[in-house]
């Protein structure tokens, strides 16, 4: 496989999208069948730019900065997991006519991607979840406390005055801490984030994210107590270094409480930041799983 350097040729397009509420920032690469990937906090759609051009060679990939967030515009609301879904639905099948796609989500990107194949799972063909575990399925979100962060952040205005003026600290913190892989995250790569994390309102509409969990967790627990279970077959993948905020295995038993069709992937010598700690091992784990007749266990 070539690896992500010898990829960096295919070309990324930069799109708006007016969805009335919310204005899309989105990127856009290759030809095919369609791709939706959606990234994590503190992130944007840059945090798959090593996977993009590699999946780019088979498919039509789009990769979106989520409400809020990266390019896109900030609403005062909307943050709950749901609604953020349907602004992807809306861009996806309103302004590019999609009907069926393939979907994966990193990080806060995994339950908005649940949500959204919960809500249409009859046009996301397969799902993928990167290190993350689904609010309300019955298991521990926040590990016991150990993601302190959560209740920080959903902690209304003080995370914003302390941080003020000192995100490049905050989140620099993050970078480090949940990578196993030194430097997978570099200074090139922090400059980016920070152009955009450190804009007006821009942390504000990241800590919603969290402050929307109690709504999340609620909306899931009572889809699951209806009995539903997403029908697609599912890939769950786990950072495999637990010291450095990888979930391992969590990922994988999160989905097989909502899922009918589940496998799970350990993804070796990485932390939390999959996509960007481990690219080559992601895109080719996700162009599998994509293309081929994935084994399932039920």
């Amino acid at each position: 496989m070539l690896t992500p350097a010898q990829n960096n040729t295919a070309e990324i397009v930069h799109r708006h999208a007016d969805l009335g509420d919310v204005m899309l920032h989105y990127v856009t690469a290759g030809e095919g069948p369609l791709v939706v990937l959606l990234h994590g906090w503190p992130e944007t759609w840059y945090e798959w730019r090593h996977v993009i051009p590699v999946l780019a060679r088979h498919y039509t990939v789009v990769a979106p900065d989520l409400r809020g967030l990266g390019g896109s515009s900030r609403p005062a609301g909307g943050y709950d997991k749901q609604t953020v879904a349907n602004d992807i639905w809306r861009l996806v099948h309103e302004t590019l006519g999609h009907a069926r796609f393939r979907l994966a989500g990193h990080d806060w990107g995994g339950p908005v991607a649940f949500a959204l194949a919960a809500a249409h799972p009859d046009a996301v063909e397969k799902l993928a979840i990167l290190d993350v575990v689904i609010p309300g399925d019955g298991g521990d979100f926040s590990q016991g406390g150990r993601r302190w962060h959560h209740a920080f952040h959903m902690t209304l205005d003080l995370p914003e005055a302390l941080i003020q003026g000192r995100e490049d600290i905050y989140l620099g913190w993050f970078y480090r801490e949940f990578s196993w892989v030194p430097g997978a995250i570099g200074p090139k790569t922090v400059a980016e984030y920070l152009r955009t994390y450190t804009q007006p309102g821009a942390m504000r509409a990241g800590f919603a994210y969290y402050r929307a969990l109690p709504d999340d967790a609620a909306a899931n627990r009572a889809l699951l107590e209806s009995g539903f279970r997403l029908p697609m077959p599912v890939l769950a993948m786990g950072g495999e270094k637990t010291q450095s905020r990888g979930r391992a295995h969590e990922p994988e038993q999160s989905m097989r409480r909502v899922a009918q069709h589940v496998t799970g992937d350990l993804v070796p010598d990485c932390g939390h930041f999959l996509p960007e700690e481990q690219p080559e091992y992601v895109a080719a784990k996700l162009l599998d799983f994509f293309e081929g007749e994935w084994p399932v266990s039920d």
